[in-house]
């Protein structure tokens, strides 16, 4: 998969790029990061790659011209790809998003500055416009480094064991159940006893259990979106558990 991201400030992509599984990814060839600096397609001296905006307002608005001009070399080098702007005004960001833009074999994201960039530009470039949550970054820099993360690990062979992805938390919209390591004992707090037990069917009841009790507890919106299987179901509703999701679920419903 190849990721391209337009910017103008290359050295932030440096070091998260070249570490942990983003890096092993790129030395496997599993993706390929080419980082473009908008800059070196401004049309000055000065290398201005953003403006006042018409109609006055505080800040500075991006160019549509190195913009454009940047993005053209890309696809021309890589291909025309799947072009995402990361903005506070996109759609969520989310697994399910991830998941969906694993499918694609060239993704270029676009990391807007200041007060935004010029409509032009979006109106007639962008595909989708992506936001990472409901906050504001100083640049789209660290929300590009985030759907790279995220989609790296979801594809073949990039991760060590193949059931990591699918069973992390969101996978299905429920989060995680806790986990536990050695020693057995830390600072008087014991694992779990069924854990050592040996009896898988055993253990993986009670991480299903204990990763719906975490999800009401913690994250009850997304029980709406989560479907159990009729044994899952009787287990949790010998539990106490699944009475509570329908209460819920009809009540997100309403």
């Amino acid at each position: 998969m190849i990721f391209d991201i337009l910017t103008i400030f290359p050295g932030l992509m440096d070091s998260p790029l070249n570490e942990s599984i983003i890096r092993r990814a790129r030395q496997d060839n599993k993706i390929r990061i080419d980082i473009t600096d908008i800059r070196d397609y401004s049309l000055d001296k000065h290398c201005m790659t953003d403006d006042r905006p018409f109609g006055g307002g505080e800040g500075m608005v991006m160019k549509p011209e190195p913009l454009t001009a940047a993005l053209k070399a890309v696809q021309l080098k890589n291909g025309k790809g799947r072009v995402i702007l990361l903005s506070p005004q996109g759609r969520t960001y989310n697994q399910k998003v991830a998941e969906e833009l694993s499918s694609y074999s060239h993704l270029i994201l676009v990391c807007g500055r200041y007060e935004g960039i010029d409509e032009r530009f979006v109106t007639a470039s962008v595909d989708e416009e992506l936001s990472v949550g409901d906050y504001i970054l100083t640049g789209g820099e660290l929300a590009a480094m985030i759907v790279i993360d995220s989609v790296t690990r979801l594809l073949p062979g990039v991760l060590g064991c193949a059931e990591s992805a699918t069973r992390d938390t969101f996978s299905r919209d429920l989060l995680k159940h806790p986990q536990y390591t050695r020693p057995r004992v830390f600072e008087g707090q014991a694992i779990p006893e069924i854990l050592l037990s040996g009896d898988h069917e055993a253990i993986e009841q009670y991480r299903l259990l204990e990763s719906v009790r975490r999800t009401l507890e913690r994250r009850p919106e997304l029980i709406k979106q989560t479907d159990f299987t009729d044994s899952e179901k009787k287990l949790l509703t010998k539990h106490g558990l699944y009475q509570k999701i329908e209460a819920l679920q009809t009540g997100l419903n309403e």
